[in-house]
């Protein structure tokens, strides 16, 4: 990654490319954009960027269409900032690769965290995955396969475990459903999400100080679930 993170903006409203290149460059962020789906792809192999923020509403193609060929050849992270807000557009988009989904109109704190969790997330995957992860009480040794929650160690049978650590080596991002059920269980359960939430609510009694209202295993509604990790 540059020392001076790349940020290439895909998005056919001027004002809100003026917008994040003006808010981006205030923030140390080096921003190229592109109006144009088949601009952005260019863009995107000519100089390779660290994060891309793409709108899906393109004039020439479909956003979900530019995240499918980014995919064919590069995992930079994508955030989706896009008008559309239902969740069937939020899961097709995530399940087409993208890291993460904020609508139109966004805050930029919210924005520049989601940022920061994107360029996190793409440092861990050059380098060696991370061995242990820690949100709050709870730490996850990946590696040595043992969570701990305010020192003392949580047994976790081992589909909790799978699951638990595929949240947390993608801690920040939203995971889809079917991308959860596919990668912990097997692609013929990918649509049998009850497992998934049965799996959830065992892991917040064990893990969360209050079930009802998790801090570190959130649940995206209608989409998939985030883990909230320490920065």
């Amino acid at each position: 990654m540059t020392a001076v993170p790349h940020i290439l903006v895909i998005d056919d409203e001027p004002q809100i490319v003026r917008a994040l290149r003006t808010i981006l460059t205030a923030k140390q962020f080096r921003v190229t954009a592109a109006m144009r789906g088949e601009e952005g792809l260019t863009l995107a192999a000519a100089n390779p960027p660290d994060v891309i923020i793409l709108d899906l509403s393109l004039p020439d193609m479909d956003g979900l269409q530019v995240c499918a060929r980014l995919r064919e050849w590069t995992q930079v992270p994508i955030i989706v900032l896009s008008e559309r807000d239902n969740e069937r557009d939020k899961v097709a988009a995530l399940d087409k690769g993208a890291d993460d989904y904020l609508t139109k109109p966004f805050g930029i704190e919210e924005l520049l965290a989601r940022i920061r969790v994107a360029l996190r997330h793409a440092a861990r995957a050059q380098g060696s995955p991370h061995p242990i992860v820690t949100a709050g009480p709870i730490a996850i040794d990946l590696m040595q396969h043992v969570v701990t929650r305010e020192g003392a160690e949580v047994k976790l049978t081992a589909t909790e475990f799978k699951l638990l650590a595929y949240l947390a080596a993608n801690a920040g991002r939203v995971l889809t459903h079917q991308s959860i059920l596919t990668h912990v269980w097997d692609p013929a359960d990918a649509d049998h999400i009850e497992y998934l939430r049965v799996y959830m609510r065992q892991l917040r009694k064990k893990l969360e100080a209050d079930p009802e209202q998790p801090q570190y295993l959130l649940t995206e509604p209608g989409v998939g679930y985030r883990f909230i990790a320490d920065d």
